[in-house]
């Protein structure tokens, strides 16, 4: 039900660490907080909300980097590229940096988040919009949002 018919792959610049995503993803996101516009060096970063069952390193060791005591963001130690994040407390899914995905078809957010922080000459297709992180409460109905969104566009499969 929620396997691909295809894994995924996907992995950092260099090659060193490589991942496979099994599982359809629970959202797809663009972040514009200041934190990550200053982990990427750009004005957002793109993740795709992937069940912990469905993500597996492959290939290669991760590092721990960022603010490890609030979230878990592992990156390659050889080219330093921000792999995925795991938060604490949260173990039903990782966010992975979509666009290292192999197929970029993933990368389209559905949701974009801290909006306040938005550099003024950015859009995205973005289908919801919030100024800061949606309450905990309102994750659940975007999930399921995004299900039904992606069942129109398909893909994934």
């Amino acid at each position: 039900m929620n396997t691909l018919d295809h894994p995924r792959d996907g992995g950092c610049r260099c090659g060193h660490v490589r991942f496979r995503v099994s599982m359809l993803p629970l959202l797809t996101m663009a972040c514009h907080c200041r934190g990550c516009q200053r982990m990427t060096a750009s004005a957002f970063s793109l993740s795709v909300a992937i069940p912990s069952e469905g993500f597996a390193v492959t290939q290669g060791d991760t590092v721990l980097g960022g603010l490890q005591k609030e979230l878990q963001h592992s990156f390659c130690p050889e080219c330093k590229s921000w792999l995925f994040t795991r938060m604490p407390g949260m173990d039903g899914f990782v966010n992975v940096r979509s666009t290292l995905i192999d197929d970029l078809s993933w990368t389209t957010p559905f949701v974009e988040t801290c909006t306040k922080d938005k550099l003024d000459w950015v859009t995205t297709p973005a289908v919801h919009r919030f100024e800061a992180f949606p309450a905990m409460d309102d994750w659940q109905s975007l999930t399921q949002a995004y299900q039904a969104y992606s069942l129109e566009t398909p893909s994934f499969a």
